[in-house]
């Protein structure tokens, strides 16, 4: 049975299925979908014909053998003859080689073609000795194509594709159809039995981008009835107080910001009221770039709740983006009849304790706090509004504790990590998406340099000219300490070469996430009050305060960061009237590394560098955690695969419109696979 352990087949036993498992393989289905990352089309080839960049197969006579030594280590070159010619090959860091070829051996040679003084060469070409009776080759025989699969040292690619070989034949009469005939015409689809066989053992060139077409379908679709399934179960039969917007509530609130607000603020706000008249929840995801003016969009929420006499909710990650909205939002609010409470740990007990009294008695119409909002103390008199800053970075289980503390509350969650279209659809599928896509004017794009390792001293020359003119900066490090394990810059230990030797100048301050809670916010309150004219930190300040005068971050090690993590930590600086600048110290001169970096050099625009960076890294990165709840797409591209995915979406919601309890005989298959993988995901989406 497919669904049976991987340790029992053949050939795996408790040692590899060990191994296996490390590579997500626990089930006999998951060794029959694990797919290669790639084929190698290998040609029979007389030498004559052997062209240089193609992988090919030769058959000859061994006629010299010599060993060398090189700054590779040793080498073993032999001489191959066919009736055609010669070709050179060559073995580095195979000394043992030797023993295995000899002058006169008939060999036949695998590898890919280069050109070395004028002979046809392969570097380390896989070879099988065959005996004095040499089969001639045969050009006209068709291509293979050997898989190479994901592996890792212990458990190589050639033993899991004799695994999978060995296994394969018996197993495939197991692998199910999902769909009835004309579903499959319809939608220009192979079966799934051919389209499984066909990755692992294609026949001619074209057959893995039909069987992979067909197998990343199936997997989007499996996650968009996931998705789909998730938000019907969230709405059925669930009711919340409708709290419309009139004329005179948007011209009081409008009053009290003192600006015009962007056309996409306007956008914004009219999807989230139209959201909350209605007499069920919303559920809307806020997304924008740092600095694009989410906050007043989620306070304008927050009062049109208060207007309808309930109690709205704001929870930040931490109790300094917490502090800060509250301080904002108190200004926002001056001399208004609105009363905001804050709830943070650091509160004193006497505080706290009048904090909790006031939200139980309904005499706290706004608060604002981090995850102390969801502790059982907290209970709130007629709650109508949730709203949740920068929402991956908090659990699952906290997210939907939040919105048990009301009867079925609004919701609204807010990120600045722009995420994609193709992403949203999957990880926040249940949600509707509105997106902030301007920023207020007069705020100026950060530039953004990539600083090979030879013009590192000139870049923190600029930020010392920055600092001498009363401006601030941050320094960036990816590690807290230094490792044995990779050679890289920890903030730690550099903070010291740079209070003592780079900015002698300044007072310098140190904050990372091994710090008590204390201790780190009280020194990115100091940073924030000025008296810290640089801070050296990791990434704990990627969702920070607003500090005016800080316009200067150098990153270092920036080639070991995601583009959108760069491009959130960048947001921290320019956010007053100076200028940003964000300096990349790159480690090395490495061209692919620093082109990626140039991405964020050429565009400012969250959208295109979250594009960028869930083609190179995945959604799970993309969010700052791999904790996302849908299993990972072993097929699929939710760049590559755009078409592919709207096709998905619009069948999953055909489908759970119909059939929503998947009990039709002709989704038996979809319903198995949706329990086995995707319960989870399902049972996750349906927190938010």
């Amino acid at each position: 049975m497919l669904s049976d352990e991987v340790q029992y087949l053949p050939g795996v036993g408790p040692r590899r299925a060990a191994l296996l498992a490390r590579l997500g393989v626990r089930t006999v289905r998951d060794l029959v979908e694990y797919f290669p990352a790639r084929h190698e089309k290998q040609e029979a080839r007389h030498i004559e014909n052997l062209e240089e960049g193609m992988t090919a197969t030769v058959a000859g006579k061994i006629v010299a053998v010599s060993r060398r030594f090189t700054r590779r280590g040793p080498a073993i070159s032999a001489t191959l003859m066919d009736n055609t010619g010669r070709a050179s090959l060559t073995w580095f860091h195979a000394g043992w080689m030797a023993d295995r070829i000899e002058r006169g051996a008939q060999v036949r040679a695998t590898g890919k073609v280069s050109v070395f003084q004028n002979l046809a060469q392969m570097v380390n070409p896989k070879i099988e000795v065959i005996g004095e009776d040499v089969t001639p080759v045969d050009e006209s025989a068709p291509a293979r194509f050997v898989p190479v699969y994901p592996a890792i040292a212990e458990l190589p690619s050639r033993v899991i594709a004799k695994l999978i070989g060995d296994n394969l034949g018996r197993l495939l009469d197991q692998v199910e159809e999902w769909y009835p005939p004309a579903y499959l015409r319809e939608r220009k689809l192979c079966g799934r039995r051919w389209a499984v066989q066909s990755m692992h053992r294609p026949a001619k060139d074209n057959d893995v981008a039909s069987a992979r077409r067909r197998l990343a379908y199936d997997e989007l679709l499996c996650m968009q009835i996931a998705v789909s399934l998730a938000r019907r179960r969230l709405r059925a039969g669930v009711e919340a107080h409708a709290l419309p917007c009139n004329a005179e509530i948007d011209r009081r609130i409008r009053r009290r910001f003192g600006f015009a607000l962007t056309a996409a603020q306007d956008r914004a706000i009219r999807a989230i009221t139209t959201d909350m008249a209605r007499p069920r929840p919303m559920n809307r995801l806020l997304q924008g770039d740092v600095g694009c003016g989410k906050t007043v969009v989620a306070l304008y929420a927050a009062l049109v709740a208060v207007a309808n006499g309930r109690q709205a909710a704001i929870m930040a990650p931490t109790e300094l983006l917490a502090c800060q909205h509250h301080r904002s939002i108190t200004q926002y609010l001056a001399n208004s009849r609105v009363r905001v409470v804050l709830l943070v740990g650091r509160m004193s007990a006497s505080e706290r304790r009048e904090a909790l009294e006031r939200i139980e008695a309904g005499e706290a119409d706004l608060v604002v706090g981090t995850h102390a909002l969801i502790q059982e103390s907290v209970r709130f008199a007629r709650l109508g509004l949730v709203v949740v800053d920068e929402q991956h970075r908090f659990g699952v289980r906290q997210r939907a504790t939040i919105r048990g503390k009301g009867p079925s509350p609004h919701y609204l969650i807010m990120t600045a990590t722009p995420i994609p279209r193709t992403l949203a659809m999957t990880v926040f599928g249940d949600l509707d998406v509105t997106t902030i896509d301007e920023l207020p004017p007069g705020r100026s794009p950060i530039v953004t340099r990539v600083v090979p390792p030879a013009q590192h001293a000139s870049a923190w020359a600029a930020v010392q000219t920055r600092l001498a003119l009363g401006e601030q900066a941050y320094v960036v490090y990816p590690l807290v300490d230094e490792s044995d394990k990779v050679e890289m810059k920890a903030a730690k230990t550099e903070f010291e070469r740079i209070r003592n030797q780079v900015f002698s100048k300044w007072k310098v301050g140190l904050v990372h996430g091994r710090m008590n809670t204390d201790d780190r916010e009280a020194a990115m309150r100091d940073f924030a009050a000025g008296k810290l004219q640089v801070l050296v930190s990791t990434t704990v300040i990627e969702v920070g305060i607003d500090v005016p005068a800080a316009t200067c971050m150098v990153i270092e090690h920036a080639e070991r960061f995601g583009l959108s993590q760069l491009h959130q930590l960048r947001g921290r600086v320019g956010r007053g009237r100076g200028r940003g600048y964000c300096f990349l110290l790159a480690a090395s001169d490495g061209a692919a590394e620093n082109e990626r970096l140039a991405v964020l050099a050429r565009t400012t625009d969250g959208f295109r560098i979250a594009e960028e960076d869930l083609r190179l890294r995945g959604p799970g990165e993309l969010l700052g955690t791999r904790q996302h709840g849908l299993p990972e797409l072993r097929v699929a591209d939710l760049v590559a695969d755009g078409d592919l995915l709207r096709m998905a979406q619009r069948d999953a919601e055909s489908i759970v419109h119909e059939d929503s309890r998947l009990a039709a005989p002709e989704h038996a298959a979809l319903r198995r696979v949706l329990a086995e993988k995707y319960e989870p995901a399902i049972g996750f989406l349906s927190a938010g």
